[in-house]
């Protein structure tokens, strides 16, 4: 039997259906489009838009007056859901990847409003264990702590980590050292003092799992180490599980948060950074960072490396016109040393570099865009240069010079100092902290003025994170030189850190921190921040916070709801301050194992 012929028309019934369809969804749009621009149905939706928002918040303020007035039900602040346990709200990757690209804009720190995020307890992961303790930690973590295998299986053949039954090991390598930073260290050796106390901070960029920065402990220098989160997102926190000094962030359109001529020597293993980029944006910011007299040490590209002959070549240009003296050049590694004093600028350079202005204050960095110019040595008066400042230890006991710049400045520090050796006396002796035990690696001082509170640990086997808040006085250049570390930051915001990566916290004056310095209205609410310090404190962590009875009643309300088991305790005897202390622990709960 033939086939019936059929008009064209009736023929394909499936394509005419496919682009009525078509026909629809654009006739569709347009008239969405149409009643969202030219009715009252655009403002309708935008308002309820606003008013959802705007619930969001009202719901975020009844949570916070509950928990302030003690009248939460159920009694502690819910628990996060459990893909939060390594939350960072100011490096979100969902959100910031829809922000600008240039100057790796996105990867910098950018923080939702407190009202924007949920107000609730990060859970730690699935068979997470208290961590290994110091100094064992240095070498091996927990894998369960932890269980992101990205860089092991990227990284095991250059020795950066590897996983070994029920931990990660971590054999001391790094990309540009595969046989280990010790190896790597020791040819650093031939060109810079590293031993003897000339040099004590330092700066690791783009460090990795900071392997560099735990090679040099050995050495008595103590380094900062950073890199941002990226495809390999748990670098930091893999550093900071093994007890080295780090932190999230990214050298892309701000100041780092340091104050200027912070530090005796930086360091870059094939950290990638364009350092003559933006007419030489990022070696402008190292110089601010490096103090005069001060060692540069770039390791990789593009230093005599491979089709990279244009970017080496203007990377010498840079150190030439900033008049840094070229040390040795081996292999892909190259060293500088910065002058001691003023840059020899204004001079002739292809990159148009010139000396900042007279009334530029180079320590303003807390969200502070990079300048174009380069900082004036004669900004920051003393002497404070590598090779004039103190050798390590001494200098942790001198008065530096930038303490002078504050009002009864040598009066204060010697006070402070006396004052926290005092404190920490009695903490030890009769509070029951832990302090100087392997139990305690890790630890921050939310409020550190002079870090009179850090040199009184210094004989204990921790690192204190010494934040100096962003609107008070700028006096993190002082702890600098006394040979200790830390950032600026505002406690209105997240810190750039990853959760469970202090052993213990420490503040005094913790309401002054959400508080408008010039006005002393609060900027933001106590439950917020303590809320952030259970975020970045392990489990069985320590809090210690020092403020008035009052304020240390609502503390401990606080305290109840974040699910921490806190005392108060009289301020230690000599002392004439009014003040009460509270001790607090993080208590280890999990989340509920889910049924299958």
């Amino acid at each position: 039997m033939g086939h019936l012929s059929l008009p064209a028309s009736k023929r394909s019934p499936r394509q005419w259906k496919l682009l009525d369809l078509v026909i629809a969804v654009l006739l569709g749009l347009v008239l969405l489009f149409f009643l969202l621009v030219f009715t009252r149905l655009g403002d309708s939706l935008a308002a309820s838009g606003r008013q959802s928002l705007l619930l969001a918040s009202r719901d975020h303020a009844r949570l916070v007056a509950a928990v302030e007035s003690g009248k939460l039900y159920p009694s502690h602040i819910e628990s996060c859901p459990d893909d939060y346990a390594d939350h960072m709200p100011c490096e979100d990757p969902r959100r910031n990847s829809q922000l600008s690209r240039e100057m790796n804009f996105y990867r910098e720190r950018h923080c939702p409003p407190p009202e924007g995020t949920p107000l609730c307890l990060v859970p730690p992961p699935e068979g997470y264990k208290i961590p290994v303790q110091w100094p064992a930690c240095l070498d091996k973590i927990w894998h369960s702590n932890m269980p992101h295998n990205k860089i092991a299986d990227r990284k095991g053949h250059q020795g950066w980590m590897k996983a070994e039954g029920p931990y990660f090991i971590f054999p001391g390598g790094g990309t540009m050292f595969p046989d280990g930073a010790g190896h790597y260290i020791e040819k650093l050796k031939q060109y810079i003092p590293i031993t003897g106390g000339v040099l004590r901070t330092s700066l690791d960029m783009g460090c990795g799992v900071a392997s560099f920065g735990g090679s040099l402990l050995g050495e008595g220098i103590l380094t900062m180490s950073f890199a941002p989160r990226d495809s390999h997102k748990s670098q930091i926190q893999f550093a900071l599980e093994r007890g080295i000094p780090a932190f999230v962030a990214m050298l892309g359109t701000r100041r780092l948060p340091f104050p200027a001529f912070s530090f005796d020597f930086v360091h870059c293993s094939r950290c990638l950074i364009p350092f003559t980029a933006y007419n030489a944006t990022y070696f402008i910011e190292v110089d601010r960072l490096l103090r005069p007299g001060g060692y540069l040490v770039i390791s990789g590209p593009p230093v005599q490396w491979p089709k990279q002959d244009k970017e080496w070549a203007d990377l010498q240009a840079v150190a030439r016109a900033l008049c840094y003296d070229l040390i040795a050049v081996d292999g892909n590694t190259v060293i500088w040393k910065k002058p001691g004093g003023d840059s020899c600028l204004p001079n002739q350079n292809e990159f148009g570099l010139e000396l900042c202005d007279e009334s530029d204050d180079p320590s303003s960095a807390w969200y502070f865009k990079l300048k174009k110019c380069v900082a004036r040595t004669s900004s920051v008066k003393g002497d404070y240069a590598v090779g004039m400042i103190p050798k390590w230890p001494e200098r942790l006991t001198k008065v530096p010079a930038r303490a002078r710049l504050v009002k009864n400045g040598v009066d204060l520090f010697e006070a402070d100092t006396r004052r926290w050796a005092r404190r920490v006396a009695y903490y030890k002796n009769s509070l029951n902290l832990k302090l100087g035990s392997p139990a305690i690696r890790n630890v921050m001082d939310m409020n550190a003025f002079f870090g009179g509170f850090a040199a009184a640990l210094i004989s204990d086997p921790v690192w204190v994170m010494n934040v100096v808040p962003a609107r008070k006085p700028s006096t993190l250049g002082v702890i600098y030189d006394r040979g200790l570390t830390g950032v600026y930051h505002d406690w209105c915001e997240p810190f750039s850190t990853y959760p469970r990566t202090y052993d213990f916290i420490h503040v005094a004056g913790i309401e002054l921190l959400t508080k408008d310095p010039s006005t002393s209205k609060s900027r933001c609410h106590l439950v917020d921040l303590m809320v952030e310090m259970d975020r970045i404190l392990r489990p069985e962590g320590k809090v210690v916070i020092r403020d008035s009875p009052e304020v240390i009643d609502r503390i401990s309300r606080i305290a109840d709801a974040v699910r921490w088991s806190a005392t108060i305790h009289e301020q230690e005897p000599g002392s004439h301050a009014r003040e009460k202390i509270l001790v607090a622990t993080k208590s280890f709960w999990k989340l509920p194992t889910s049924s299958s």
